[in-house]
């Protein structure tokens, strides 16, 4: 079912329909024909029909925009100049920048990196190419800032591969760094990037015992981590096993790499839940090389067994931009309230308050307030509906949104994403809210939320927390007899009420089913021929498949919630021997995406609760208890 949210759309739906002949017999049938020359590589094609759009058309820039593009992959710095010339302001010209101050830095063109690079703000710039804004400051003598920032255990980008290397050759990284850096490396397996830096450092990495551990020598640094690489990689099928050779061998390891080891050996045991094994791992390596997610690990290990008072000493232990996240903020107000410390714990939970965040809601909870999400709501005035409309950035948007629907190429709605996001920098609360109602008018969904989400001190929670399709919603709810303000939480955090939503694994629509789970749920409730992108259809299917999982999940909505995104086996899998906390539970789940993703559909269901009118539950008691294995 084709959704169509405003009579211009309608009107321009009908007209594509109509004019069959002749071929590009509008702006937006020439813009489409751009892209697909743009794809094919036909740049004279493309140069041509960007010509022939009309001057006043909002889109007109897009074809120059694609053609700056392929001017970058060739190096063709006076092209993309004139683009930058031409279109001076604006999300096109600030991505084009971007790109082409990397291409600078990778050619080491500090002239005109340096021209350019002024002209890029903040925002506009990516993790690269601010490592290569900082490589260029280093050739200028300035110290490059915050590089413990690599030692996370992530492989980084061209750019900043340089800046390292660059930093290594003005003396200012230590050998030790550049170890934890290879070492970090090799355990998260990127073996190439390891090398790599090895190769630019001059590090006696033994490339030789990493293919062969068992001949590692142990009396040399690259030895020993090759053997710790060798117990790494068998932990992640066998962990007692690794545990035992890293014990046999620790007397022959530098300290500082068998504290490293038990570090990787605890980690992986908190991710497979077995928390004292984790703790007991935990309490032999070294803190000084956990990373942020070791750190989170470890307090979730004894989150999991509900020792509170060694929560609370982890917590006072880890790096201050770990401990000062609202997650660590609630859950150390947590343990001093178990340790019978309400006066310590309060100021906590009024820190982790702030904002409408799922721990600012348990906080929030936990310090006596209830949620009212109707209690506050600024409504913008015409004048400043109309300031936003005319913004050349919006209309451009909505003219993507338009060329989306009509056409169908969700590529354009991706655009419009990008176009109404960078509109919206910098605005002021009036400005967010009248920008979100513009794009709840148009159907565009996702960016109405985007921008009501962004206010700072005036709210509308209705724009926050959408309701539409709530006639095909609620009639399936009902009839399946599950909490529509628990359907509609999942629905915001699944797609949106993006409709063309399509995933990387292929999940479509507003429920995002996955093909087999939706030909699964079609034969078991008597549909033999459907479109899973059709609304009533993927709503049929998934309040089906959600109290599907509910019904085998003892009736537990936390449960429920994680089996919708990773499977209900996993979801069984994550319950304890024991009794859990359902927010305990939500803590310690192994994906980070499937975490966070439980966490934000429970508080969604929470917000939608209140705007319903529904019985007020607070987040705390929706959460619930887990029943044990």
């Amino acid at each position: 079912m084709k959704v169509l949210n405003s009579p211009a759309r309608l009107a321009g739906l009908l007209m594509a329909v109509g004019a069959a002949a002749p071929a590009l017999a509008g702006p937006d049938d020439t813009l489409v024909a751009a892209r697909d020359a743009f794809r094919a590589n036909e740049t004279s094609r493309l140069a041509s029909l960007g010509d022939s759009l009309p001057a006043n058309y909002p889109l007109k820039d897009y074809p120059a925009y694609w053609l700056a593009w392929k001017a970058l992959e060739r190096n063709d710095d006076a092209q993309v100049q004139r683009f930058l010339n031409d279109v001076p302001e604006g999300l096109m010209p600030e991505r084009i920048r971007n790109e082409w101050v990397k291409k600078l830095g990778l050619r080491e063109n500090w002239t005109a990196f340096a021209a350019e690079w002024k002209k890029l703000p903040v925002e506009a710039r990516d993790e690269e190419s601010s490592c290569y804004g900082q490589l260029m400051g280093l050739h200028q003598g300035q110290k490059p800032e915050d590089l413990d920032r690599f030692l996370e255990g992530k492989p980084a980008p061209d750019g900043c591969n340089r800046l390292i290397e660059g930093a290594y050759a003005r003396g200012l990284l230590s050998q030790e760094w550049l170890w934890r850096r290879a070492r970090l490396l090799l355990a998260g397996n990127f073996l190439s990037q390891a090398r790599q830096l090895a190769a630019d450092t001059q590090l006696p990495l033994d490339n030789a015992a990493l293919n062969k551990p068992a001949n590692a020598n142990l009396a040399t640094d690259g030895g020993q981590e090759a053997a710790l690489f060798e117990i790494e990689r068998k932990a992640k099928t066998d962990l007692d096993g690794a545990a035992a050779s890293l014990s046999r061998m620790e007397k022959d390891l530098d300290p500082a790499r068998s504290g490293f080891g038990w570090g990787q050996l605890a980690l992986l045991a908190a991710r497979k839940q077995q928390a004292g094994q984790a703790l007991q791992w935990f309490d032999k390596a070294d803190p000084r090389q956990l990373t942020a997610d070791q750190w989170e690990w470890w307090a979730r290990s004894a989150l999991r067994l509900e020792q509170w008072t060694q929560l609370d000493a982890i917590i006072r232990r880890m790096p201050a931009a770990v401990s000062a996240k609202p997650a660590w903020r609630y859950w150390q107000a947590r343990s001093l309230q178990q340790q019978g410390k309400p006066a310590e714990a309060a100021p906590l939970f009024s820190q982790a308050s702030v904002g409408h965040s799922y721990y600012a809601l348990l906080s929030l909870e936990e310090l006596g307030n209830s949620l009212s999400a109707s209690a506050s709501k600024t409504t913008p005035t015409s004048q400043d509906l109309d300031k936003m409309k005319s913004d050349p950035a919006i209309r451009r948007s909505l003219a993507l949104l338009s060329v989306a629907e009509i056409y169908t190429k969700p590529e354009f709605r991706t655009d419009a994403q990008r176009e109404w996001r960078w509109a919206m920098r910098g605005r002021n609360d009036m400005e967010l809210l009248a920008a979100a109602e513009i794009a709840r008018k148009e159907g565009f969904y996702d960016m109405a939320i985007y921008s009501a989400e962004r206010t700072k001190e005036e709210h509308d929670f209705s724009l926050r927390y959408l309701t539409p399709y709530r006639d095909v919603t609620q009639k399936y709810a009902r009839q399946l007899d599950i909490d529509d303000a628990w359907v509609y939480g999942l629905i915001r955090q699944e797609s949106r009420f993006i409709t063309m939503a399509r995933s990387g694994v292929g999940a479509s629509g507003l429920m995002q089913l996955m093909p087999a789970t939706a030909k699964w749920a079609a034969k078991k409730i008597g549909l033999t021929h459907f479109a899973v992108n059709d609304i009533e259809t993927n709503v049929q299917l998934g309040t089906w498949y959600l109290r599907y999982v509910l019904d085998n999940l003892s009736g537990n909505q936390v449960m429920a919630t994680a089996a919708y995104n990773a499977g209900p086996g996993r979801a069984r899998n994550w319950q304890a021997d024991r009794t859990l906390d359902g927010t305990i539970y939500a803590e310690t789940i192994p994906f980070s995406e499937t975490r966070d993703y439980v966490q934000k559909v429970m508080a969604n269901a929470a917000y939608y609760s209140s705007t319903f009118g529904h019985a007020n539950i607070s987040l705390r008691n929706r959460m619930g208890a887990i029943p044990p294995r």
